[in-house]
């Protein structure tokens, strides 16, 4: 009877606590359906279709730098800084002022020119006394139709769509109350998402934002250049055809390119996304952590953390990639796919070539859902650590594509200045990381790379970055060597060896123990200041915040099991 009694209350209490965990469960995911469709294999909870959707600015940047005249220049700065495809919004002008403000958020409800509702939001808050009101289209989950307004610097045939736009004049019901408005479609229709914006955001948004800045990999590259502005200094010198004037180090003379148009694309849309976009991929991660960690007032509070980590992966991959990743994208994910072909790391452990998904893509879609999960059950500590992976692995194409035109400019006599733009690029887009490392690998790594440069040398760029992987966290292998068609390592060009065979071999699993077991130097090194100013307790374990009450109700189940197994005992 004893055991029997032992047993009924072990059960009992197992059923307790599994019934605690499952209802915790589903308090934390009753309010998200996972009903937006696929990013590359990614299951968004929120809507991101509209940030997916900045590839499609990429895009036609790039169709207009392709033709190579002035006018294509012309249109691809334009779209450079005014964009067409992300948070569209229309400026409209009231019949008359409005008497009391109108908050940012308020619904809209307007028509097209068929008569077809247009639903939007005041974009930000009007003011009293003024007329213009700027209003942002509703956004839809169809990555295909996610807004169909899309105007902005966009031209006829080149992305331009019409269709959802405002009339040009008419009625609109701006809450309550109903506005005889005008405004020009062609004109008034905007965009508050750039590709420019991504760059000079960096001040504001990873620098001096409060709580968590500065983020870490944003101070880097701020240090280093010695503008906050870096990227679009560097694309907007480039359009000029002038010289970057960066106050610390990493110049470039692009006004050797004056003539080589095929150079001059190479810098420019290669910088819009190395750069650029780049940096606010890691800034959304990191705002993620922000979110994850702060008070907040606000009903969808729970939301905040997994809507930054959402857009973080949608600026990363883009729509353009479909929904299982196999398309022909134009944002990094793209990137990490082509490189792997000439570095022998494609495959869901690397080691292979041909056109399939790249191991670091493989990697980070992990990553993506292991850090959703986090951010969503508030283990905030666990997800920063999941950002220092993912970031660690976003370098690994950068360095790719430095050592692959390192070694063209070395070897490859036929090379021209669209190689050594390329290679440049790819330098700026990895430098600050290396310097932060070592300053004198980077400056070999700039000396050999920069735009201008006189000679190449492939060995000494290959040992420069060579000296730094540990401090980086990433191992030889992650990089690979650079192979030719079928996959064989060029004369001089095999993966360096791992000084410690442990460093990456769990990567085989999906644990991603890798990271702990590599304890990343630079991770010691940053010390992030944003842990420090939010005195954030949780970093210090990585349970989720409501362990406070779930822990005590399963310790309450243990110790009252305890109590009476002994109690039973002395019977």
């Amino acid at each position: 009877m004893l055991r029997f009694t032992i047993f009924a209350f072990s059960a009992w209490a197992s059923q307790a606590t599994a019934a605690h965990e499952s209802l915790r469960s589903i308090a934390q995911t009753s309010s998200r359906t996972l009903t937006e469709e696929l990013i590359a294999g990614y299951a968004p909870v929120t809507k991101v279709t509209d940030h997916n959707a900045i590839d499609q600015d990429q895009k036609y940047l790039e169709v207009n730098l392709a033709k190579r005249t002035s006018t294509g220049f012309a249109n691809a700065k334009a779209i450079y800084e005014e964009g067409g495809n992300s948070k569209s919004y229309a400026a409209i002008t009231l019949d008359v002022d409005i008497t009391t403000d109108i908050s940012k958020g308020t619904a809209v409800t307007g028509t097209n020119d068929d008569g077809d509702e247009i639903r939007g939001k005041v974009y930000k808050t009007a003011r009293r006394d003024q007329r213009q009101v700027k209003i942002q289209y509703d956004t839809s989950s169809n990555q295909e139709t996610w807004v169909m307004c899309r105007v902005g610097a966009l031209k006829e045939n080149e992305g331009l769509v019409t269709t959802g736009c405002l009339k040009d004049s008419g009625s609109v019901s701006i809450g309550n109350d109903d506005f005889s408005y005008s405004y020009d479609h062609t004109i008034h229709n905007n965009n508050g998402r750039t590709l420019q914006g991504f760059s000079t955001s960096v001040q504001s948004k990873m620098i001096d934002c409060s709580p968590g800045c500065p983020f870490t990999d944003a101070e880097m590259f701020v240090n280093y250049y010695g503008r906050n502005d870096y990227g679009d200094h560097w694309i907007t010198s480039a359009f000029n055809k002038d010289s970057t004037d960066f106050t610390n180090r990493g110049n470039a003379d692009f006004s050797i390119y004056g003539e080589s148009e095929d150079a001059l694309v190479e810098v420019i849309k290669k910088g819009t996304v190395y750069l650029n976009v780049f940096m606010y991929v890691i800034r959304e991660f990191e705002d993620a952590i922000v979110d994850c960690k702060t008070q907040c007032t606000s009903a969808n509070c729970n939301d905040d953390p997994v809507e930054a980590w959402d857009e973080g992966v949608a600026f990363y991959t883009g729509s353009l990639e479909g929904r299982d990743g196999t398309s022909t994208g134009h944002l990094l994910h793209q990137l990490a796919d082509k490189r792997c072909q000439n570095f022998k790391t494609c495959g869901t452990n690397g080691g292979l070539v041909g056109n399939t998904r790249s191991y670091v893509n493989h990697k980070l879609l992990r990553l993506f859902e292991m850090g959703k999960s986090q951010v969503m059950n508030k283990e905030c500590g666990a997800a920063k650590l999941t950002v220092r992976s993912i970031t660690k692995h976003m370098y690994i194409p950068l360095i790719q594509g430095t050592l692959r035109y390192a070694y063209v400019l070395d070897r490859d006599s036929s090379h021209g200045n669209k190689e050594a733009a390329e290679g440049a690029v790819f330098a700026a887009s990895v430098l600050p990381r290396i310097h932060s490392a070592n300053a004198t690998s980077a400056q070999t790594i700039y000396d050999n790379m920069k735009v201008g440069a006189t000679s190449t040398s492939f060995l000494a760029v290959k040992r420069a970055f060579e000296s730094v992987y540990p401090g980086l966290g990433i191992s030889c292998a992650k990089i690979g060597g650079v192979v030719n068609s079928v996959g064989d390592y060029k004369t001089d060009a095999r993966p360096c060896a791992d000084d410690d065979d442990s460093t990456d071999d769990d990567d085989k699993a999906t644990t991603d123990d890798d990271d702990k077991k590599t304890a990343d130097d630079d991770d010691k090194a940053t010390a992030d200041d944003d842990d420090k100013k939010t005195s954030d307790d949780d970093d210090k374990k990585t349970s989720d915040d409501d362990d406070g009450n779930g822990a005590s109700a399963k310790n309450f189940i243990v110790v009252a099991f305890s109590t009476i197994f002994v109690m039973l005992l002395s019977m």
